[in-house]
């Protein structure tokens, strides 16, 4: 009798080996998004985060839709038609490259073309969806105000009837992709309700000022939404929707997102200080020998784990119908968090080299910054779940 041993080589970045959960698909759809962002993007972005600049973005966006992650979760015009769970994967791996990347990304698709998707009249779809997907239109999200955020239902925003069109009238704050948008979905108090509107960006009327002097998301367009007399037909107007139930729809999708997104970053900086500590030596020996270096790695690996599992959690239950608002909630509110405080225990690690864009910790920190308090603040989202737990709202 013989026995043969066969030794297993254990991923650093996955010692539990959630791979073995994915689908061969699923795998490839990763894949094919990493090399791209690695190619295309990884060169040039920390260059374009200093200088708060994408170079030729509408150039980008093009590559994307070819690449086919533009609004990649949705059925038809021209859309991948892909499942939550491949959309996930690719939101982390844009994410691994910058926010700024992966907030275009989830934008387009789960904000503007999601909203169209589902709320528009299908001549609107059939107009912007199709040139959406493969970006060559390119659109944004206009909901929160300079003085609502959190609280979208007292928008100032209004629109009035006026024979056959609607004039809007109004201001918007903080728009990604705004600036360089084709078409800006757009909610407004009405004699009806909250509405939304699919808002050509050359309409007479309409203006988009770029928002400068950002310290994160500097590799996104940011920008203000002003409609002066803003005059559109009625056919522009989603027909059935009305209230915060249109808006926040489309909130739940982009969140989805961020629950896999931030543990890109998470992944890039824990990558990082782990390769740092192994090269990197004091006192003789490399900082990776250190036991208070291994307790940081271990600690930042336990996080992105059980982020990674709640991610492949949620994004399972949404491809089975079964996800709910307040587990994406849940997501978000832990991964970003997790995420944040990873990139933040990394930029320890390398010192001072920790606040230099050679390295991508500092980047991604000043990133998630953002992502911690966009598509819900940590209190928000923190009331969903005491409201899930208690069935008593304590928003007010």
């Amino acid at each position: 009798m013989s026995t043969s041993t066969t030794k297993v080589t254990i991923d650093p970045l996955d010692i539990i080996g959630i791979d073995d959960l994915l689908t061969p698909e699923e795998k490839a759809v990763r894949s094919s998004v990493r090399q791209f962002a690695s190619e295309r993007i990884q060169p040039y972005v920390a260059d374009w985060f200093e200088r708060g600049v994408i170079d030729e973005p509408r150039v980008l966006a093009k590559e994307l839709g070819s690449l086919g992650v533009l609004g990649m979760h949705l059925e038809g015009y021209g859309c991948a038609g892909m499942s939550a769970t491949d959309y996930g994967l690719a939101c982390l791996e844009l994410e691994a490259v910058d926010s700024g990347i992966r907030s275009l990304v989830s934008v387009q698709g789960s904000l503007a073309m999601f909203a169209i998707w589902k709320w528009a009249s299908e001549d609107v779809k059939q107009q912007w969806l199709p040139r959406m997907a493969a970006g060559e239109a390119i659109g944004c999200f206009g909901l929160t105000e300079p003085d609502h955020g959190s609280d979208p239902g007292s928008m100032r925003t209004r629109a009035r009837r006026d024979g056959g069109d609607w004039i809007i009238d109004g201001r918007k704050m903080w728009i990604t992709n705004g600036s360089i948008a084709d078409v800006a979905v757009v909610w407004a108090q009405t004699d009806e309700g909250v509405r939304g509107f699919a808002v050509p960006t050359d309409t007479p009327g309409f203006s988009a000022p770029e928002i400068k002097h950002k310290m994160s998301l500097r590799a996104s367009v940011t920008s203000e939404l002003v409609l002066d007399g803003v005059r559109i037909p009625d056919a522009y107007a989603f027909p059935e929707v009305r209230g915060l139930k249109g808006p926040l729809s489309c909130l739940n999708e982009a969140r989805y997102g961020i629950i896999w997104g931030a543990l890109g970053a998470a992944r890039s900086s824990l990558e990082t200080a782990l390769q740092y500590t192994k090269d990197r030596e004091q006192f003789g020996k490399p900082l990776a020998g250190f036991q208070l270096t291994q307790q940081k790695l271990a600690e930042m690996n336990l996080e992105y784990t059980k982020g990674l599992l709640l991610a492949l959690h949620l994004g399972r239950r949404k491809d089975a119908g079964t996800l709910q608002p307040a587990q994406v909630s849940v997501g978000k509110l832990n991964n970003v968090r997790a995420s944040l405080e990873i990139c933040r225990t990394a930029r320890t690690m390398l010192g001072a080299n920790g606040i230099s864009l050679e390295f991508p910790i500092i980047r991604h920190m000043n990133n998630l910054e953002s992502v911690l308090t966009y598509e819900g603040t940590v209190e928000m989202h923190t009331l969903v779940v005491g409201q899930t737990m208690t069935g008593l709202p304590a928003y007010r």
